[in-house]
């Protein structure tokens, strides 16, 4: 019998575990986190009022947003702009989630990318489902200008997106 034969029936075959439940508990934490920081605010501070954290460059703040980023759909009729957002909110969550199965099996940026991504729209969603608005909290200032309110969820949304971006535009390594 050749050696190699020998020592592959004595090694044992290496199998690496599937991580997707564990980045599917990524999901769940990010949905949790932003259940409760909203939860939070809407205890803490009124609709309109904010406190003071970084006293000219952050701050908690409430703000009941109804609409999209960047005031897409502003000339449609509110319930229109919940609707279309609470559709595609599904649709790219069922998109993420469906991404996320085929390559959760091992972790790398596209497979926690994804986790936070699926998490923060999932978080999102609940909100415009349910509340019919987001809640965003978070409020930053640079010099004069004044990012929008984001939340929890809008930041794991972010962080995944540039997790991607890390994927794509990492160099490739040489195979062996």
């Amino acid at each position: 019998m050749p050696e190699n034969e020998a020592l592959a029936r004595c090694t044992p075959a290496i199998s690496t575990a599937d991580r997707r439940p564990l980045l599917f508990l990524v999901a769940a934490v990010v949905i949790v986190a932003d259940r409760l920081s909203k939860l939070w605010i809407v205890a803490h501070i009124r609709p309109g009022y904010s406190i003071p954290v970084i006293p000219g460059f952050f701050r908690l703040s409430h703000v009941l947003n109804t609409g999209a980023a960047f005031s897409m759909m502003e000339t449609w009729r509110p319930d229109y702009v919940r609707i279309g957002l609470i559709s595609f909110s599904l649709i790219a969550a069922v998109l993420v989630f469906v991404l996320l199965w085929k390559v959760g099996r091992a972790f790398s940026f596209t497979s926690v990318a994804l986790a936070l991504i699926l998490g923060g729209a999932l978080g999102n969603l609940y909100d415009r489902i349910v509340l019919h608005h987001v809640v965003d909290f978070l409020a930053v200032n640079l010099y004069h200008y004044h990012w929008p309110d984001f939340n929890v969820a809008d930041s794991c949304i972010v962080i995944g997106a540039c997790l991607l971006l890390v994927e794509i535009f990492q160099p490739e390594k040489p195979e062996a």
